[in-house]
């Protein structure tokens, strides 16, 4: 664990550095993975040079509120925090009349995340701050994201890594010094963009769904092959299949590093 956060850390920083950005934002949501971005982005480019932003919605607990919070406080960066529901509920009004009809579900759950990325995008002409997303390899790998939104950035630190790896190495981090609270490593994922939401809702659990990617994608595995190790054949056509149907999204998004 450690090579590997040496290793994201000086590529972060490289990157930075060639593409002349000295300081960089992420969207702080109180989830593991911008947890482990910020993180790693005070480590690489220092405290100073870290801004996380909190846009909450009506979905976001308290308990994200009060995990971005803690997160900021333990890694001294620079914290701003902004309510965007009268955005969403703005946009929502000019689409319902655009569409003549009521707006679907998932249309208000991705309006969340392209307002948020739209933020971030401001921030960073506004301060001169390079963007980054946050997401994951598990998430990249079936779609599970947001186009212009979560997806927004000029880098995706932990793209390469399945869900797992990041709770792995955020756990790890965390004995080096405290730098998340416990809480951040212990709840369930959410993406809090509808009431109850959790990402095993629409995704098999990341135990068993990091497995069948890994060998979907990287080990190059067949279907049969995969179910023959004693994996359901059900569940893994249905990965394949949305491995298969997001890559319009995984070419659109920043490289990792």
């Amino acid at each position: 664990m450690e090579n590997l956060w040496n290793n994201l850390k000086n590529k972060l920083k490289t990157h930075c550095k060639r593409n002349s950005f000295n300081k960089v934002v992420l969207g702080l949501s109180g989830g593991i993975d911008s947890a482990i971005v910020a993180v790693l982005a005070a480590d690489s480019l220092g405290c100073e040079n870290v801004t996380a932003i909190m846009m909450k919605t009506k979905y976001t607990s308290d308990l994200s509120i009060e995990i971005a919070q803690e997160i900021a406080k333990l890694n001294n960066i620079k914290y701003l925090e902004i309510d965007i529901d009268n955005i969403v509920n703005d946009e929502i009004k000019i689409l319902e009349d655009l569409f003549q009809s009521k707006v679907k579900n998932i249309v208000i759950e991705n309006l969340q995340a392209r307002i948020r990325g739209q933020i971030l995008m401001a921030y960073s002409n506004q301060n001169g701050n390079m963007v980054l997303a946050c997401g994951n390899k598990s998430e990249k790998l079936t779609g599970y994201c947001t186009l212009y939104g979560d997806t927004c950035g000029g880098i995706m630190p932990i793209g390469n890594l399945y869900k797992t790896q990041v709770f792995e190495l955020a756990k790890w981090r965390n004995t080096i010094n405290q730098v998340l609270p416990n809480s951040v490593l212990t709840r369930a994922p959410s993406a809090e963009l509808s009431f109850n939401q959790k990402d095993e809702n629409t995704l098999p659990p990341y135990p068993i769904l990091d497995k069948i990617l890994k060998m979907l994608n990287d080990d190059k595995m067949s279907i049969s092959e995969i179910y023959n190790n004693g994996y359901n054949e059900k569940l893994v056509k249905q990965i394949d299949k949305m491995i298969k149907r997001s890559k319009f999204k995984s070419t659109q998004m920043p490289k990792p590093l």
